[in-house]
């Protein structure tokens, strides 16, 4: 009995312990992980994010950037981190890819979700003399005769590609039928799409305006419901289709799973404010990137549903693991 006592004693003890640090949260300055390296463009919306926490909290929120297996090292960092609340990362659209593809085994359950707070989807762009005027007139051809087509704009299993793939299998076109010419990013393919080598390139908006504004490509839809704000004259593929498509690459701000409720709550909070200010979207619009909001329990909804999404086109394009 005395031993039972005493067990139950330090439990009390330490949920107390516990309980008080978290009304305190925060009181020492917090880390905030970015799985990209420093100059991309999750490490200036997670140094953004950071500067309007840190006022909001009245702490330091320092930004450390842990690169090195396509994210995955720096998502294991934020997987492994004392759920405290002192080690957040921003987390990419990676998380729903990794484990389907057997990179690592990591996904959405290994961490407590704060807020999304960008979704950038991805476009459909054709060369500007393409025959194809439409979005339908893209899919009628590519529905008839699919691999006398090719498609560039990322490596395998990147989230601008498996959005494409799947919204091309949504719409009754296998995938595996147009050739994808594997591509460093956006900026080769995009030249390659100029010079006549491939049909089709899927990136983001903001990474085709400079060639679209000159002439070279055009845009025939985003893989959207909605239309883009700052590219409101490029439908989005709903309106075509009638066909809803939400996919894309997002960031959001995540804990280590655990995390305690207060300590969520206190963040979900301060990042709001963050997301509603006036720096924060004129940053975002700036760069061209799409703001979305979603607290704590949307956040962990939409990544649910981006992971079973990617599970389906991943296995359809033979990449799982």
């Amino acid at each position: 009995m005395r031993k039972l006592s005493q067990v139950l004693c330090a439990s009390v003890l330490t949920l107390s312990a516990s309980a008080v640090m978290a009304a305190d949260y925060p009181y020492k300055p917090i880390t905030l992980i970015v799985p990209w390296s420093a100059g991309g463009g999750s490490d200036a919306v997670g140094r953004q994010l950071a500067a309007g926490l840190q006022e909001e909290l009245g702490q330091p929120v320092n930004v450390v950037n842990k690169t090195g297996g396509s994210g995955v090292v720096g998502h294991m960092s934020m997987k492994m981190a004392r759920p405290d609340g002192y080690t957040l990362g921003l987390g990419t659209a990676e998380i729903a890819t990794y484990q389907h593809i057997g990179t690592a085994q990591l996904s959405y359950e290994d961490f407590t979700p704060i807020a999304l707070l960008n979704l950038d989807y991805a476009s459909f762009t054709v060369n500007a003399d393409s025959e194809w005027k439409t979005l339908d007139d893209a899919l009628s051809a590519l529905k008839a005769n699919p691999s006398d087509y090719t498609v560039s704009g990322s490596a395998p299993g990147a989230a601008y590609h498996l959005s494409f793939a799947g919204f091309l299998d949504q719409q009754g076109i296998n995938p595996n039928d147009v050739t994808l010419v594997p591509s460093e990013g956006a900026a080769p393919g995009l030249q390659e799409l100029a010079a006549g080598g491939v049909d089709i390139v899927f990136s983001s908006l903001p990474e085709i305006e400079s060639m679209r504004k000159s002439g070279r490509v055009k845009a025939l839809a985003v893989l959207a419901n909605d239309r883009v704000d700052s590219f409101e004259d490029i439908p989005s593929v709903k309106e075509v289709t009638g066909d809803d498509w939400i996919q894309g690459s997002w960031r959001g701000l995540v804990g280590p799973k655990g995390l305690p409720e207060e300590v969520t709550a206190r963040l979900s909070e301060a990042t709001e404010k963050v997301w509603k200010s006036e720096q924060f979207q004129d940053f975002m619009s700036g760069r061209g990137y799409g703001t979305v909001w979603e607290d704590a329990e949307g956040f962990r909804a939409f990544m649910k549903d981006q992971d079973e999404k990617n599970a389906a086109t991943i296995e359809k394009l033979g990449l799982a693991n």
